[in-house]
């Protein structure tokens, strides 16, 4: 039997950090040996809940040779310092969406970990959920026809108020600095890359519309719409306002799909499909690469591609114009 990986939990800052945290437990590859966070008051709490230490001192943990790996889940901002450490470090990497706040930074991050043969994973995990799967197989098969239409949407109410209580998302959610956007930036990832798998990766117009339900600093309700050079239309969907189902609707030329999440419901053209069970999810994925000393190709080109896009959200809803997908100017 293989030794464990030992791993570090970096950053108590995003509310996932705990879910990273159990898996680097009940892996059976992994061990979670530490927590660093520059903030005492999130790091200590989640070291202590895991029963495991707990340092301020980053530079320290990243020299020892024991460790292996991190996950990384501190603010969107510092992702790329952080990373870029990690990386010189020689310590394997799988971080929270987003990869970075630009692209030259995610960019910059992969260099970093190809550069020190680090293992850098990012986590989508809906890319290997069973729906996603089977959707893809109808598109390929053709049924649908010549796709002219994709909506994809995810949202959960952790904005709202309640009965005089605060939305049970953490008011640095929607600290510009730090998490770079709201609900488009983080919860809208999901929509994002499933609707660039669905549709293409490469469209040629993006807008935005963003508005605060709560009014708490940062959009948590927000629809950007793409347009893609084949005239398909993209719409990306994402709040912390309303706990909707989650839902994806494909539409062409001879048949149009739906899924709901309520009721794990695929209908293809009226027609009731089965949905396969999930598959790896990525923190499995980061383990497998690490074991075999492979690179997640796939899941690095989606990551950067994710990035532009939400980036070109951004622009796009401050301007209160249309962008260029890829950073040109529209004539």
């Amino acid at each position: 039997m293989p030794t464990p990986l030992k791993l570090a939990v970096l950053g108590f800052w995003h509310v996932h950090a705990k879910d990273y945290a159990r898996q680097a437990q009940e892996h059976p590859g992994t061990e979670l040996v530490a927590v660093w966070d520059d903030d005492p008051a999130l790091g200590r709490p989640g070291a202590d809940h895991f029963g495991v230490e707990f340092t301020d001192d980053l530079d320290a943990l990243l020299a020892r040779e024991d460790l292996d790996g991190v996950t990384i889940t501190t603010g969107t901002d510092v992702h790329r310092d952080i990373m870029v450490k990690a990386a010189r470090a020689g310590k394997h990497i799988f971080t929270e969406k987003l990869l970075a706040p630009t692209v030259a930074e995610a960019e910059e991050i992969i260099a970093a970990a190809d550069a020190d043969d680090v293992k850098l994973v990012v986590s989508l995990p809906r890319l290997a959920h069973g729906y996603t799967q089977a959707i893809r197989e109808v598109i390929a098969g053709g049924e649908l026809g010549e796709l002219t239409y994709g909506r994809v949407r995810l949202s959960h109410d952790g904005a709202v108020s309640r009965d005089g209580n605060e939305g049970w998302l953490p008011q640095r959610f929607f600290d510009p600095k730090a998490a770079i956007g709201g609900a488009l930036t983080d919860l809208g990832c999901h929509p994002v890359y499933l609707l660039q798998l669905f549709l293409g990766a490469a469209p040629e117009t993006v807008s935005a519309t963003y508005r605060s339900v709560a009014g708490r600093g940062l959009e948590d309700n927000a629809v950007v719409t793409v347009g893609y050079p084949d005239q398909r239309i993209g719409v990306i969907e994402a709040g912390f306002a309303s706990p909707n189902p989650f839902t994806i609707e494909i539409f062409g030329t001879n048949g149009s799909l739906s899924y709901t999440d309520e009721g794990n419901v695929l209908r293809v053209s009226g027609k009731q499909l089965p949905v396969p069970e999930h598959g790896k999810d990525p923190f499995a994925q980061w383990v497998d690469h690490i074991a075999d000393g492979t690179r997640a190709d796939d899941n690095l080109a989606r990551a950067v591609e994710l990035t532009r896009m939400v980036v070109a959200a951004n622009e796009a809803a401050a301007k209160g114009q249309v962008v260029a997908y890829d950073g040109r100017e529209l004539g």
